[in-house]
């Protein structure tokens, strides 16, 4: 069976990552799927290039919220069966799951991908609950895919699961990303049976970070979070061949992660 490589990158903004030499990591072919959250932009506003490059299938997620907001987008070498904007149900305090440029589905014969931009908690905590809400809805549409095939979930999860997966632990207990309701929902996760790659292949690991604060200069020192993830349904770990974060690939404040799997395209 062929071998798929699959990665996944907060781009924090892919017109402007595109402008720079930075984006030349995509244009080496970095893979067979390559997932990008926090667009920020609609598919009519990145370069021609960019927006339908060559050899690739693209499919775009803007936010309908606000312009220059979230967004996602993923390339594939191989057409997917299908392809799903947003399919998130419910709400929280009047807020739809499905409005802010988050989700995009994708399936293919062997498993269905899923690219998430999850939501950031925000300032003083304040859209934790929204956050929560829309983890629950998202496990509940995983668990309903389920059903039919394996899944693939990968994308900016928004938070350090456990103590290894951030620097200074103990420092961000009381802060969004580390807090103690979030990490109980990544346990919960796991416990249904979704399985995080990188840490099936490489352990406990320490120092294993793909964000970095910008005005701290953290990435010079290491200073980060583990905030992306590629995660896969139990049936499909057999599949797994590799992970990897790809921390040298600069341009945004977080760094591309990979996944090699052994499936049937």
């Amino acid at each position: 069976m062929p071998t798929m490589r699959l990665v996944s990158w907060n781009v924090n903004g892919i017109r402007a990552v595109s402008a720079k030499p930075h984006w030349d990591w995509f244009r080496a072919g970095p893979g067979d799927i390559v997932a990008v959250q926090e667009t920020k932009a609609e598919p009519s506003q990145a370069p021609a290039d960019v927006r339908e490059p060559e050899g690739w299938h693209s499919y775009w997620c803007a936010s309908r919220a606000r312009k220059g907001y979230s967004g996602v987008a993923v390339f594939s070498r191989a057409e997917p069966l299908a392809v799903t904007q947003e399919p998130l149900a419910g709400e929280h305090d009047g807020v739809p799951f499905n409005l802010e440029g988050r989700v995009l589905h994708l399936e293919y014969p062997a498993f269905h991908f899923l690219n998430i931009y999850f939501p950031n908690g925000g300032e003083e905590n304040r859209r934790v609950p929204y956050k929560l809400g829309f983890y629950d809805a998202f496990l509940d549409h995983a668990q309903a895919l389920r059903a039919r095939k394996p899944i693939v979930v990968c994308g900016d999860f928004n938070t350090a699961h456990r103590a290894v997966d951030l620097a200074r632990p103990k420092a961000n207990e009381k802060n969004t990303g580390f807090l103690p309701e979030e990490r109980a929902w990544m346990d919960r996760f796991a416990a249904a049976g979704y399985v995080d790659t990188f840490r099936h292949v490489h352990g406990d690991v320490p120092g294993q970070y793909t964000w970095w604060s910008y005005k701290t200069r953290a990435r010079e020192t290491n200073v980060g979070w583990r905030l992306d993830y590629f995660f896969v349904s139990a049936e499909l770990l057999s599949a797994v061949r590799d992970a990897w974060i790809e921390r040298t690939v600069c341009g945004s404040d977080h760094c591309p992660v990979g996944l090699s799997l052994e499936v049937q395209e």
